[in-house]
C-alpha cells in the first residue's frame, strides 16, 4: 500500500487500481511516465494525468496535475495560484515534501500538502487516472473527488 492508496480507502472513494510492469530507463528525460503508463494500460494520454510539482515566486510549492499528453503552462499555474511566476520544483524538493520519488508521485497522501490544481479537461471524464504512489501504479477516480479531497481547483493549466 502507498499514503495515496490508504486515504482513498480510509475516505472510502470509490477507486480502481491498475498496476503494469514498470521498465526501469523507458521513462527517461524527455519521456513521461504518464505515457509509459497510458501505452501500458492501454489508455489515452489525455486520461492519464500526470503530477508536477513547482516552486512559486514565494518559495511556496503547488501541484500540477495535468494530461500525460501536454505541458504545463508555467504562466497558467502562477495565475491560478496568483503568483507572479513559476518553475519546476527542483527534483530532492518534491522528493522531500511528497514522500514519493519522480515517476511515482501521487497528487495524494503527500507528506505535505501542497496547494493543487487540476486541469479542467480532467472533468470531461467520468473517470481519469493519476499515479498510485509509485511507478507502475495508477488509480482511477472520479476528478470531482479528487479535487473535494485535496481542497483542489480546477483550472486551465497547458500550455
Amino acid at each position: 500500500m502507498t499514503p495515496a492508496i490508504d486515504l482513498v480507502k480510509k475516505k472510502r472513494i470509490k477507486h480502481i487500481l491498475h498496476e503494469y510492469h514498470h521498465e526501469a530507463g523507458s521513462s527517461r528525460i524527455g519521456e513521461s511516465y504518464g505515457l509509459e503508463a497510458a501505452t501500458k494500460l492501454g489508455i489515452s494520454t489525455d486520461q492519464v494525468f500526470k503530477t508536477l510539482v513547482v516552486i512559486l515566486d514565494s518559495k511556496e510549492l503547488a501541484v500540477a496535475v495535468i494530461p500525460a499528453s501536454s505541458k504545463l503552462s508555467m504562466k497558467h499555474i502562477a495565475k491560478a495560484a496568483k503568483a507572479k511566476k513559476a518553475t519546476m520544483a527542483d527534483k530532492q524538493d518534491v522528493e522531500r515534501s511528497t514522500g514519493y520519488v519522480l515517476g511515482g508521485v501521487s497528487p495524494l497522501g503527500q507528506k505535505k500538502r501542497l496547494r493543487t490544481f487540476i486541469d479542467s479537461s480532467a472533468q470531461d471524464f467520468e473517470t481519469f487516472f493519476v499515479s498510485a504512489g509509485k511507478r507502475g501504479l495508477e488509480i482511477e477516480m472520479n476528478s470531482d473527488d479528487l479535487s473535494q479531497l485535496l481542497s483542489a481547483q480546477f483550472t486551465e493549466l497547458k500550455a
